[in-house]
């Protein structure tokens, strides 16, 4: 199973559109999980009309009709791994332990708000993974997405790619 995880899109304020190898992986996906601060509902309506399957939540920059149609928090079980899906975790510091006491039914948490990639592991075995942003890379070296494959209910080949600037 091939997942395509992605955050902070943040369209139209911080791009016109999302970058052209990220809209080419969509289709590659069976599903794509999105952290959130989408910021417009056309981004949503575009990534549901090509994603086999989209898993997301809002963020903090997404307004009323955005949350109206997406959770806080998402859950699904993908390919035998329990799946998290939230904007917000706090702090980089502490970060695995807090995430593993507030989550401790899932293998993976997916996460976005700071823009920064992050690919941890928690104590108690949750993988934390944070795309970065597609759109607005602040004060990182470049935009970001990832992508996972999920074999025999196992993790593997997370990859960080990099996307053109905007």
């Amino acid at each position: 199973m091939r997942l395509l995880l992605v955050s902070d899109t943040h369209l139209p304020k911080r791009a016109k559109e999302l970058p052209a190898p990220l809209l080419a992986e969509i289709p590659r996906a069976d599903v794509v999980l999105h952290a959130g601060d989408w910021v417009d509902t056309a981004t949503l309506d575009l990534l549901e009309g090509r994603s086999r399957r989209l898993v997301g939540v809002y963020g903090n920059n997404d307004g009323p009709a955005l949350r109206a149609r997406l959770p806080e928090v998402a859950r699904a079980d993908l390919g035998g791994l329990r799946f998290g899906v939230v904007h917000e975790t706090g702090s980089a510091q502490g970060r695995e332990r807090r995430c593993a006491a507030r989550f401790p039914d899932l293998d993976v948490l997916v996460f976005g708000h700071s823009h920064i990639p992050w690919d941890t592991t928690a104590d108690t075995g949750l993988r934390l993974l944070n795309p970065g942003s597609p759109t607005d890379r602040r004060r990182q070296p470049h935009c970001t997405c990832m992508t996972a494959e999920v074999t025999g209910g196992l993790l593997a080949e997370v990859a960080l790619h990099r996307l053109p600037r905007r």
